[in-house]
């Protein structure tokens, strides 16, 4: 029986770099070609990583590929990763996978009946720091979280992206795009969703691209840049989330969970590390020196950047015969979330969450461990 599966990167822009330079750190996986819809973008990543670069026919024929990474951009996710069903490979998407429920459940079905596996990013909620959020929320560290707050907000992405018409389009904006990692964390937090109210604008009709090499372009906004939310859990929590491509400064933190006992201060859900900062009742406390998760060493620059997790985490779910923790029905939960906050934003209307789904297996240090090409010194 193999130890890894083949995989295959199908789309060559900023993303693919990080999968293709990460990849080697986990088990389970090996990434032996990619393609685009541009062959010197393929050539190019190709060149760069020692990979095979394939026409997208033939990364969905290639027999030596099992999983194919699905890195285009979000309103193609579905009918790409139909596509990848359809061919007989497995597919892991980047955020958001799919842009409906009812994408979401087509490609759930077709997945059934080829008996193939469905993953999504964002794996960042398997981080050491969000990992030991969830570690201290079980253990009844600061009791039964009854609310919370999240905040993601920023100037916008036409600063830094050299192509960024696309956060501005329908499928784009800062919910479907920063909210996975926020939703996500919440969910393997405090576990499924059951009602949303939201309320949703647009600072500006148009953008000015800053970044280079079209700066000075205008692109027109047709998706929402600020949306306020509040999200209420089957487990009674009850959190405010905020979005917004709006705000050029403020003072909130990323995550705020509020126990009966006390609160814990998440980091930033959208990297796998950083600062969690708990207190009992109103005094902050030392967390245990014992959690020594491997998901929290700084391995880029000062972050700790472990992307692909969620990847080996789904090969080597496929080879054990067990579970995948990025899975089709946390992601398309997720994603149920999130058009509802839009939905209720255009209606001023509360929306039930139709679907639900289970927190994703917790990821302790060892677990993490067992997921690396070499972990003997982590």
């Amino acid at each position: 029986m193999t130890d890894k599966l083949g995989i295959g990167i199908l789309g060559c822009g900023n993303i693919s770099a990080a999968y293709m330079r990460l990849a080697p750190l986990f088990r389970g996986i090996e990434v032996r070609a990619c393609a685009d819809l541009s062959d010197d973008a393929a050539k190019a990543r190709a060149e760069e990583f020692n990979l095979r670069a394939e026409t997208v026919d033939g990364l969905l024929s290639a027999d030596d590929i099992d999983i194919i990474v699905n890195l285009t951009v979000p309103a193609a996710h579905f009918e790409v990763s139909r596509t990848i069903l359809e061919a007989g490979k497995h597919v892991y998407s980047e955020k958001p996978f799919v842009l409906s429920v009812e994408e979401g459940q087509a490609l759930a079905t077709l997945a059934g009946e080829k008996g193939l596996r469905v993953g999504s990013a964002p794996d960042t909620f398997l981080g050491g720091a969000h990992q030991l959020a969830r570690h201290l929320i079980d253990q009844g560290s600061v009791g039964a979280v009854t609310s919370g707050t999240c905040f993601v907000q920023s100037p916008g992405m036409e600063m830094w992206h050299p192509n960024p018409d696309f956060f501005f389009k329908p499928g784009g904006g800062p919910i479907l795009d920063l909210g996975p990692y926020y939703v996500s964390n919440l969910v393997q937090l405090l576990g499924p969703v059951k009602r949303v109210t939201a309320m949703c604008m647009s600072g500006s009709d148009y953008r000015t691209i800053t970044s280079e090499p079209r700066h000075g372009e205008k692109i027109k906004v047709e998706t929402p840049t600020t949306i306020h939310s509040i999200l209420q859990f089957h487990s009674g929590a009850q959190v405010t989330y905020c979005a917004s491509w709006d705000v050029w400064q403020h003072g909130h933190s990323n995550m705020e969970l509020y126990g009966r006992d006390g609160t814990i201060h998440v980091p930033d859900p959208n990297f796998f590390g950083g600062e969690l900062r708990l207190t009992e009742k109103g005094s902050f406390v030392t967390v245990s020196e014992d959690w020594k998760h491997p998901f929290s060493i700084a391995n880029d620059g000062p972050h700790a950047n472990y992307r692909a997790a969620g990847l080996a985490d789904m090969a080597l779910a496929i080879l054990q015969g067990r579970p995948h923790r990025c899975s089709l029905e946390f992601s398309l939960h997720v994603v149920d979330v999130m058009t509802s906050i839009l939905a209720s934003g255009e209606t001023g209307e509360y929306k039930d969450i139709l679907t639900t789904c289970d927190r994703p297996e917790a990821l302790d240090p060892q677990a993490a461990r067992d997921l690396l090409a070499h972990s003997e010194t982590l």
